[in-house]
C-alpha cells in the first residue's frame, strides 16, 4: 500500500485542518496516510514512505519565522511550537526517490500575498537540490482564519488526485 506522511505546522489551526482534509483525500484514494505536527515530526523518515507533503501558514509572504511564530502563537493563547517547517527542513535528509508535495494557508491567491507553499519548494531546491511534485494553496479569510468556504473540500479533493498520482507511480 502507498503511504504518505504529512507534516504540518499550523498556528491557529487551519492549517492543521487542511493537513487533516488532504489526508483524507489519500485516504480516500487508497493511500495510507498519517498527519504529525511539526514538533512531532520525525527527523528521519521511514523506509517504505511514498509521498511526504508539507504545510505551513503563509507569514510575511513566506515561511513562519521563529518571531512570527511566537507571536502568532501568542495571539492564539497557546504554547507555540519549538521549530518550524523551514528549521525541520535544514535538519532532515529526504531520501531522493521519495514524492514530495507542498501547501500553505494564505489570505488571498495573488502575487502580493506570497506563499510559505513556495518557500518550502524553493527551501527544497536550496537544502536538498529537489523540486516539489506538486504545490496547493488554501485559503483563509483573515489572519487567524477561519477558512474560506469549500476549501476544506478542495484540499480533500486534490488529496484524492494526489493518491491517484502516488498510486500509478506519476
Amino acid at each position: 500500500m502507498t503511504r504518505a506522511l504529512i507534516i504540518v505546522e499550523s498556528c491557529f489551526g487551519n492549517t492543521r485542518a487542511i493537513a487533516d482534509s488532504i489526508a483524507a483525500g489519500l485516504i480516500d484514494g487508497g493511500v495510507d496516510a498519517q498527519v504529525v505536527d511539526i514538533d512531532e515530526a520525525p527527523s528521519s523518515l521511514p523506509a517504505d514512505l511514498d509521498l511526504l507533503m508539507l504545510g505551513a501558514p503563509t507569514h510575511n509572504r513566506g515561511l513562519p519565522t521563529t518571531a512570527t511564530r511566537a507571536k502568532a502563537h501568542a495571539q492564539a493563547g497557546a504554547d507555540g511550537a519549538s521549530q518550524g517547517i523551514s528549521q525541520w527542513l535544514g535538519n532532515a535528509e529526504i531520501p531522493a526517490s521519495l514524492s514530495v508535495a507542498a501547501f500553505d494557508t494564505v489570505i488571498s491567491k495573488n502575487w502580493l500575498s506570497g506563499s510559505a507553499a513556495k518557500a518550502i519548494a524553493k527551501a527544497l531546491r536550496r537544502h536538498q537540490g529537489r523540486e516539489t511534485t506538486s504545490v496547493g494553496s488554501f485559503v483563509v479569510t483573515a489572519n487567524k482564519g477561519p477558512l474560506a468556504a469549500g476549501q476544506e473540500s478542495d484540499a480533500r479533493s486534490w488529496g484524492r488526485e494526489l493518491a491517484g498520482s502516488a498510486n500509478t507511480g506519476q
